[in-house]
């Protein structure tokens, strides 16, 4: 009998369990109760983020799907409340090691674009906010998207205003050796960063901001088609939001952090199929 096609659902399932085979070990510790794996856990999710939806629901649905169990040995379900615990266990360095791993799945060009945008937080109830000092409603979230089939190679995420100019170094010391030629809006216009960049070998191309005829001349010279592709960041960031959604669910900011971690790595293992 001629087996199934597989489909593009259970093409990611196998991408992820692979990554997550690679990037942690198969238990948290040896005294674990063991009845689910870390790689289990990270798979599922990895899909609760794809498909857009509740632990609960996902799991509902997981009934029905048997090739996608069979696909990363699962089988028994576990309980909405264990893939909670599960994702509140694995923190930020885990998702980070995932990300890097997810990137040398796609082809770069080394042609980088940097980006930011908002992400709502519209779970978190008026009353948390003010208990939890928390006055800004909104993450600022800054992508590093190599151009040429848009993968995410790194993100910033922050709770306060700070200006592009303050986020763009640390993206740039994580990732010298991604990056060939950085392409950036008038917001990231700053001494500090092409020198940075010059420093890592990096070409800066970066749009002046118009305070004199000087400036409007450099930025007539700018390589017009290397720059246009710049555009690309905020593609990927009208992409996160569209399919994954545009705000985040947890309440707390460091498991939102790794919320937007997580829906960057999904980005690229669809990507990759």
């Amino acid at each position: 009998m001629q087996s199934l096609p597989k489909s593009r659902l259970l093409r990611f399932v196998e991408e992820a369990f692979q990554l997550a085979q690679r990037a942690v070990a198969r238990y948290s510790s040896k005294f674990s109760k063991q009845r689910y794996t870390l790689h289990q856990h990270i798979v599922l999710l990895c899909l609760k983020v794809r498909k857009d939806t509740t632990y609960r629901t996902l799991l509902d649905e997981l009934i029905e799907m048997p090739r996608i169990r069979n696909a990363i040995n699962l089988t028994e379900l576990p309980a909405p409340s264990t893939l909670c615990k599960a994702f509140d266990r694995l923190d930020m360095a885990v998702w980070r090691v995932l990300l890097n791993l997810s990137v040398s799945l796609l082809p770069t060009n080394g042609v980088a674009g940097i980006d930011a945008s908002g992400f709502d937080r519209s779970h978190a109830s008026k009353h948390y906010t003010k208990r939890a000092k928390l006055t800004i409603q909104q993450l600022k979230v800054t992508l590093l998207v190599d151009s040429k089939v848009n993968t995410v190679l790194d993100l910033h995420v922050t709770t306060t205003r700070k200006h592009d100019s303050q986020i763009a170094p640390s993206l740039i010391k994580r990732n010298p050796e991604a990056i060939d030629i950085l392409l950036g809006d008038k917001g990231y216009d700053d001494q500090k960063i092409r020198r940075l960049a010059r420093q890592h070998e990096i070409r800066p191309l970066i749009k002046h901001r118009e305070f004199t005829s000087l400036h409007k001349a450099w930025n007539a010279r700018l390589d017009a088609d290397l720059y246009g592709q710049r555009s690309q960041s905020e593609t990927v960031n009208s992409t996160l939001k569209r399919k994954y959604g545009a705000f985040v669910r947890s309440r707390r900011w460091w498991k939102q952090f790794r919320e937007l971690a997580l829906a960057c790595i999904v980005h690229n293992l669809d990507q990759a199929i």
